[in-house]
């Protein structure tokens, strides 16, 4: 049977979620917790990789086990869990060839910024006390959307077939004393977020226009984008999967 996971995630306390021989990341941490508990060796696979410092309200985790499972199973994992990491449910795969990556069909990512010193925000959001044209961070969200092809927003050396991404929403809101940055899309390729994000930051902060903006997208040159934004501030909201894949367990 096929197992899926939905954890969240406190991504300071991690080098990142996919693994990496024995640094400490987010699919060590669960190979391990089940592992121990099955008493066999277990790989999971996850849904959305995300980089060192970015948060997860929400990934996904499938793996394969003979064992009948139940809500114990859960329990007895966040018992031995790291504090940073968390399960929040666990599925059943409606079909035994669910891939938690590859069956998403949306993801979306929320960035948060904050404009007065905050202690309780440390490393939960981005602090930001600069003066910017809130206005263009409205009008640049909106333009991404008209675009498919963002490899300017990939990093360098991306080991990816194709940089057409689907942009479902992409918009500011105010959020209490905060500014979050939404986005929605099929996919997003490695990065491509945060390079999101400072880009139009930039913009704003330094009078950059509409078709500044433009011209970094379709320029295809990472080189030309910003990536200056820390991870701390990303959140990877939602995953979303076809209706009917997932059975609670």
């Amino acid at each position: 049977m096929r197992y899926v996971l939905e954890v969240m995630y406190d991504g300071v306390l991690f080098h990142g979620s996919q693994i990496q021989g024995d640094t400490p990341t987010v699919q060590l941490a669960i190979n391990k917790a089940l592992s121990t508990i099955l008493r066999t060796s277990i790989i999971s696979y996850g849904a959305s990789r995300t980089d060192e410092g970015v948060h997860a309200m929400c990934n996904y985790y499938h793996f394969d086990i003979d064992t009948v499972l139940d809500q114990k199973f859960l329990y007895n994992c966040n018992a031995i869990l790291p504090h940073g990491l968390a399960i929040k449910r666990m599925c059943k795969a409606v079909n035994p060839e669910f891939n938690a990556r590859f069956d998403a069909v949306a993801r979306r990512y929320r960035y948060r910024i904050y404009f007065t010193k905050n202690p309780f925000l440390f490393e939960r959001a981005l602090y930001y006390p600069f003066r910017f044209d809130h206005d263009i961070l409205h009008e640049t969200a909106a333009v991404i959307k008209e675009y498919t092809d963002f490899e300017s927003f990939a990093k360098r050396n991306a080991q990816v077939n194709t940089f057409n991404c689907g942009i479902l929403q992409s918009y500011w809101e105010r959020n209490g004393d905060e500014l979050h940055y939404i986005v929605e899309a099929n996919r997003f390729l490695r990065g491509m977020v945060r390079g999101l994000v400072g880009t139009q930051l930039h913009m704003a902060r330094y009078n950059g226009t509409v078709n500044d903006l433009r011209s970094i997208i379709e320029g295809k040159d990472c080189r030309k984008a910003f990536f200056d934004v820390a991870g701390h501030g990303l959140y990877l909201e939602e995953i979303t999967y076809p209706d009917g894949a997932l059975e609670a367990v």
